[in-house]
């Protein structure tokens, strides 16, 4: 007899703000995967956002913990804000390794993008070991050239990266924080209660 596992989706980035996209692409995981329930975890110190000005971290959590409020499935952790030093993601696996135990298997979301990099990630040999990735893809993306690469990692490294076509939502986190400071709405792109917080605390200005 199979031996049943449990599966959670993890959802990492800086949040800098969420948005619709995230919570879109989270979803689809979560529905096409089956999942249990997916963690929204903001990075705590990102070494690849060094000296870019990212919004402090409790304001981050905030707008995550706002933004998944009405969806039972989804949760926040803060688990990469309260370590100190850099936040690696082999780190933040062991961790959620320990919580979870080995009956469980983790699901990395992450945009199709990464995944040529994912290989610059620190011990990501290890990283292949402790979860499964899902690699989501936009319209307009070339699959082809996607499906190579994750041969190449999964021949190398045993890596299992999954493909999940996503709907086209070209929201970024850059685009929301250069209307806001070009004083244009918002609305629409992230959560209400999300727009709410950006006005009450004035980020981006």
């Amino acid at each position: 007899m199979n031996k049943q596992y449990k599966k959670i989706g993890i959802s990492g980035g800086t949040f800098d703000p969420i948005h619709y996209g995230h919570l879109v692409i989270a979803e689809e995981a979560r529905e096409t995967l089956e999942l249990e329930k997916i963690i929204f975890i903001p990075s705590g110190n990102p070494p690849h956002k060094v000296g870019c000005g990212v919004t402090p971290a409790e304001y981050r959590y905030e707008m995550v913990h706002r933004a998944i409020g009405s969806n039972p499935f989804f949760e926040v952790s803060a688990i990469e804000i309260e370590r100190e030093g850099y936040s690696y993601t082999v780190d933040t696996l062991n961790k959620l390794r320990g919580m979870y135990g080995e009956d469980t298997v983790l699901y990395f979301i992450t945009g199709a993008d990464v995944i040529p990099e994912l290989t610059t990630w620190k011990q990501f040999e290890q990283i292949f070991e402790m979860c499964e990735f899902v690699a989501a893809l936009r319209p307009g993306y070339n699959k082809e050239a996607l499906i190579k690469e994750i041969e190449l990692l999964k021949n190398n490294y045993m890596a299992k990266i999954h493909i999940m076509d996503t709907l086209l939502i070209g929201i970024s986190s850059t685009i929301i924080r250069e209307r806001v400071r070009g004083n244009r709405s918002i609305k629409y792109l992230v959560p209400e209660k999300v727009e709410e917080y950006i006005r009450e605390k004035r980020l981006y200005r």
